[in-house]
């Protein structure tokens, strides 16, 4: 099974982020992960077309996704799009920012949306909000996984929780990918 997980990242946080989802999708047997940087400008359109599942991700930009990642949306994806290639394809996302909320809601919203469009479904966090940041989700979000990165190195931050958080997204999705594809045979 195959878990593709397109990602822009402008300044690391994101890619760290997008490298623990892959770590959570590699908990379940028999997934692998992809990784796909949009910021590398080749994409791999034959992975993309045999993957269950479709992750995105992107950092969140005064309330929106990062331009690269917009732009591999809505210019490269017009053929998928039109034959409806990701068709019941499993979906879902995740966002980082500088700031606690920064906005995060509006990218989650942007990809859930763009991957309506293609037919894919979504699948969100299924984990409570907590108040204590050591805790998953400390950021309350249930469309996706959120993460908050200070103005430090990727190696700093996102913190633990963010990361164990996005793990816990790939993971999900991988689980789900793996139900849906059991049950495409019936």
């Amino acid at each position: 099974m195959l878990i593709a997980i397109v990602y822009d990242s402008g300044y690391g946080h994101t890619k760290k982020q997008a490298q623990a989802v892959a770590g959570g999708v590699r908990r379940v047997p028999g997934a692998e992960a992809q990784l796909i940087a949009v910021a590398d400008g080749e994409t791999p359109w034959e992975t993309l077309a045999a993957s269950d599942a479709i992750i995105f991700g992107s950092p969140t930009y005064n309330g929106s996704l990062s331009s690269r990642l917009k732009k591999f949306m809505e210019d490269s994806t017009k053929p998928a799009w039109v034959s409806m290639k990701w068709r019941n394809k499993i979906a879902a996302g995740f966002t980082n920012s500088g700031a606690m909320h920064g906005d995060k809601l509006g990218s989650l919203i942007s990809m859930a949306l763009f991957a309506a469009q293609h037919g894919m479904i979504w699948v969100g966090l299924d984990l409570f909000a907590s108040t204590d940041k050591n805790d998953m989700n400390r950021i309350g979000g249930w469309l996706g996984a959120m993460a908050q990165s200070d103005d430090a190195a990727p190696d700093v931050t996102p913190i633990e929780s963010d990361l164990l958080t996005a793990a816990h997204l790939g993971q999900r999705v991988a689980e789900v990918a793996a139900q849906f594809k059991a049950g495409a045979g019936v």
